[in-house]
């Protein structure tokens, strides 16, 4: 473990000192977004709706995602408001699909530039970014916020292999998991650097490793779930686990991990790359937030590790495969966000309702849909496994 420990440090080094360019001025960017939109409004008034659709999305891609100031609001405004300038830039593609009015859409261009200048206002001025101490909160919860659902799982994953007297299949949880961090840090590097996917393939790829995690998750979830009795833990253990685990549920319960861990270390290194590149003098604040979120890290990782072992067999199996079971609805949610931002999946928005990034729960009929019908699946299960235990004790 310390081995991947100083492979995962050396490399977020080298990842962040080699990805750090000049810092951009927001102000600038700003002004390009608003030029490009203007552009895309008289482009659609000329009644080509595809090709200002086009346009939409080269400011969305090119500039708010590509030039960093998605990133830069996500870490030091907020979550909320960086889903709510991405569903702004939606609303106006939607708008020309359905060939609103020039008022409408021009309206809505106004407003989502409006939102970018409060953004930079606040980064610039007044805001989170006005001390030091400012740059070392983004870093700090970014570490903790992208590290915890990964250390979740892969604590709950290794707790239960000890538990089951499997303990000496930990190391192949750890092999995954470094894996993951590292094919992350390179899947970065190559987004920005070799192979240059446009913003739409990107988030492509992340919404579909994210939907993939989610079945891996059930499956997980719902095996655990099955052996939470005694009856059924000691047939598993008679049939099956006498010597060690059957190789195909060591891989599934590896590619648990791999996947948990894979996305989140992209999407820490891409945050970090905004972050240094609007530090100025305060980049050792940024390093000290990144310290301080490794730290926060260990000790959840042991807490779910190692309280988790002094739990009795029914509660620590039933616990575990809740937590599996939430995981993959927020990643259901997250997962359909980033299909949404890829342009592959529409977005029809839920005005007024509230927004829970940390739980996946966006205000979009698309995301909610499937969270609901897991919701349903999950409980439809719990019920059909219930009256089946209960026929098999009358019987």
């Amino acid at each position: 473990m310390r081995k991947w420990l100083l492979v995962v440090i050396m490399a977020f080094i080298v990842v962040s000192q080699g990805m750090v360019f000049a810092a951009p001025k927001w102000d600038a960017v700003v002004e390009k977004i608003e030029k490009t939109l203007d552009q895309s409004l008289t482009v659609y008034k000329s009644g080509d709706t595809a090709g200002a659709k086009k346009i939409v999305n080269d400011a969305y891609y090119g500039m708010y995602e590509k030039d960093g100031l998605e990133k830069a609001v996500n870490s030091t405004v907020s979550a909320k408001r960086a889903n709510l300038t991405e569903y702004k830039f939606s609303t106006i593609k939607k708008l020309m699909t359905n060939q609103a009015p020039e008022a409408d859409v021009k309206k809505q261009i106004k407003e989502i530039i409006g939102m970018m200048r409060e953004d930079v206002a606040q980064m610039d001025g007044g805001g989170k970014q006005s001390s030091s101490m400012a740059t070392f909160w983004p870093a700090f919860l970014i570490m903790v916020r992208e590290g915890a659902e990964a250390i979740l799982v892969i604590g709950a994953i290794i707790a239960y292999l000890i538990k089951s007297g499997n303990g000496e299949k930990t190391q192949v949880i750890y092999n995954y998991s470094g894996a993951a961090i590292v094919a992350s840090f390179l899947t970065a590097i190559l987004f920005r650097s070799v192979i240059n996917l446009s913003g739409a393939s990107q988030e492509i790829m992340e919404g579909t490793t994210m939907l993939i995690a989610v079945f891996v998750l059930l499956s997980v979830g719902h095996w655990m779930k099955s052996k939470s009795d005694e009856k059924s833990w000691g047939n598993y253990i008679e049939g099956k686990v006498q010597n060690s685990l059957t190789k195909n549920n060591t891989f599934s319960l590896g590619i648990a991990a791999f996947l948990a861990v894979y996305r989140e270390g992209a999407e820490v290194v891409l945050f970090y790359q905004a972050l240094f590149n609007d530090a100025g003098d305060d980049m050792q604040m940024i390093w000290l937030g990144f310290g301080a979120g490794c730290l926060a890290l260990v000790v959840i990782f042991a807490v779910v590790r190692y309280g988790s072992l002094k739990l009795p067999l029914k509660p620590f199996f039933q616990g575990t495969s809740i937590l599996m079971f939430i995981l993959a609805i927020s990643f259901a949610g997250g997962g359909v966000k980033e299909l949404q931002e890829g342009g592959l999946v529409g977005v029809t928005l839920l005005e007024g309702m509230p927004m829970f990034d940390v739980l996946g729960i966006y205000p979009t009929v698309e995301t909610l849909l499937p969270q609901f019908f897991l919701v349903l699946m999950v409980l439809g299960n719990s019920i059909y496994q219930k009256k089946k235990k209960i026929r098999e004790a009358v019987s």
